[in-house]
């Protein structure tokens, strides 16, 4: 009997152990926001593949002031894809091969992780894998981003309970914003950050504010943004509000939100009369449920630092929304 039950009990730990090894947690990922490495032999990163790669992925991000690149990449050889590089969130892969092959790997090495292999037998073939799939890469990316953003957020967030009661929505906001404004369809919200600030509007309209008709649209949301800064947002000066930045004209995309039609606008703004200016995103949200339409935006003031990062967590946060049901 004692025999059989030591055999029992030592197959019971093998049995542990080898569960063990078939499921490892794995490991974190870790880097900055929008950082990609890209795994590629300094032969290949010094000619027309790496200046594709350089082209789609560090491109101009839209509706910033100043250019600033859609992602910053780091370049490693592929004999040196181990250890620390293998805990990047994005991690590009370029090799010459005897097969022409684009994969993905989820989670490769550690978690949350998109490894993109991308191999060809000739230069030509590899900067056609390139260009096919590079939009389907970016979109990943950008939505990988935006939920590391939302999850580093939400570590930290504003008491809901003023939002919730006010609008009927549930959204995560760092804590470290502050209230600046209160009125009975506003609310302006303001994180200080060193040489600047980021802030977020929450406010709501009448649905019969924005029209659907294409040809209105834009200029329906321009209108509608320049009001509210007429009436809310000023600097120090008289006759000095928060407009939509003359000089250039603003991106404007229809797009999903919560299940909701959007329209998402990125552009600049100024204040008339005055030198301060910046980016800002605006999603205006077509709420009928609740017979309005929803307006969340995010606009920063940042004269000497980088502004991608910022307004990208200004659309984590914005992402985050959610319309509760009547």
């Amino acid at each position: 009997m004692n025999k059989a039950l030591l055999l029992l009990l030592l197959t019971a730990i093998l049995l542990g152990s080898c569960n063990q090894k078939k499921d490892p947690q794995p490991r974190a990922t870790t880097g900055k926001i929008n950082t990609i490495s890209v795994i590629i032999d300094d032969q290949l990163w010094n000619g027309e593949i790496g200046d594709s790669i350089r082209n789609k992925f560090a491109s101009a991000v839209i509706g910033l002031p100043e250019e600033e690149p859609l992602f910053t990449i780091n370049q490693y050889p592929t004999k040196i894809l181990e250890g620390f590089m293998t805990d990047s969130r994005t991690i590009i892969v370029v090799k010459k091969e005897e097969q022409n092959k684009f994969e993905i790997k989820k989670n490769q090495y550690a978690s949350p992780q998109n490894v993109f292999h991308i191999s060809g037998k000739t230069s030509a073939d590899i900067l056609e894998i390139i260009a096919q799939n590079s939009p389907k890469i970016i979109e990943i990316i950008k939505e990988t981003e935006i939920s590391e953003n939302q999850r580093i957020i939400k570590q930290s967030i504003l008491n809901p309970k003023i939002i919730k009661n006010k609008f009927q929505i549930s959204i995560n906001i760092p804590s470290s914003y502050q209230y600046v404004l209160h009125k009975p369809h506003f609310i302006w919200l303001k994180n200080e950050i060193i040489s600047g600030n980021t802030s977020l509007l929450i406010y709501q309209v009448p649905i019969n504010v924005i029209t659907k008709k294409d040809t209105d649209l834009i200029t329906n949301i321009i209108k509608m943004r320049d009001s509210i800064g007429n009436l809310y947002i000023s600097g120090k000066e008289n006759n000095t509000v928060m407009i939509t930045g003359e000089s250039y004209s603003p991106y404007f995309f229809k797009i999903s939100l919560d299940g909701k039609e959007t329209y998402e606008t990125k552009g600049t703004w100024e204040l008339k009369n005055d030198f301060m200016s910046g980016p800002f995103i605006n999603y205006a949200i077509l709420d009928t449920e609740h017979n309005r339409i929803l307006v969340l935006e995010g606009f920063c003031y940042a004269p000497s630092k980088e502004k991608r990062d910022l307004m990208h967590e200004l659309e984590a946060i914005i992402k985050s929304v959610e319309v509760l049901k009547k």
